[in-house]
């Protein structure tokens, strides 16, 4: 709970800074980002009886809005946890101690930021949808093998997070917070995640424009040609 209280007051402070009076935002107006990072998910609460924290990482863009303080940002995580079956699986003869997870989740962020020269902070929410693959270990004893299968779950999400990135030349480098809520759970036990990334963010904006012209939509993301 504290990771959550201190990603909501994050939250709330980039809401603040963006809602204060200051200068237009010159970095963001028709842009579209590539974002990349790399970080770990930490379990909270009982979730780190099942989860234990591995490196991590993400994929996704950031899409200005016609008022660039606002945007939104398709986002692909793949969070990897070290994990331990609490419950027997009536499929499966035996529990697994030590082995791996993965979580990939799709999350339909949308979120407002404000620009303070080279260095912007923002905050964002949004539903999510993904995938969970779960272990297990089929003992074959007559052939002395081990055989591991997972077992996929599609589940539901939602995750609220803050950060900020600072602009270099030609790219920017940034930070960011979140909490991940399941609304599915594992082995019977809810799924809270903090996260914490650190990446890169390019600008991809003439690459938009491209894919616009190739299938014949009239106008640009960046307005150098606009609709007929």
């Amino acid at each position: 709970m504290k990771h959550f209280f201190f990603t909501f007051l994050l939250f709330s402070l980039c809401w603040t800074f963006a809602r204060a009076q200051g200068g237009v935002d010159t970095i963001h107006y028709r842009k579209v980002y590539y974002w990349g990072t790399t970080g770990m998910g930490f379990p909270i609460g009982k979730t780190k009886e099942i989860l234990s924290p591995k490196f991590s990482g993400s994929i996704g863009l950031d899409i200005s809005l016609k008022n660039p303080m606002f945007f939104v940002s398709p986002t692909l995580y793949t969070l990897s946890f070290k994990y331990k079956q609490r419950l027997v699986d009536p499929n499966f003869e035996y529990r697994i101690e030590d082995a791996n997870t993965n979580f990939y989740t799709l999350s339909f962020s949308g979120g407002i930021r404000k620009q303070m020269r080279l260095l912007n902070i923002y905050g964002f929410v949004g539903p999510g949808v993904g995938l969970t693959s779960e272990p297990r270990a089929n003992v074959l004893a007559d052939q002395k093998l081990i055989k591991m299968e997972n077992k996929n779950h599609l589940n539901f999400s939602s995750k609220i997070g803050a950060g900020a990135d600072y602009k270099f030349n030609g790219f920017f480098l940034g930070l960011e917070l979140g909490y991940l809520h399941n609304f599915r759970k594992i082995q019977d036990t809810p799924v809270n995640i903090f996260t914490v990334m650190v990446g890169l963010k390019s600008d991809i904006t003439q690459i938009g424009d491209k894919v616009i012209n190739v299938i014949g939509i009239d106008g640009s993301i960046s307005g150098k040609k606009e609709k007929k």
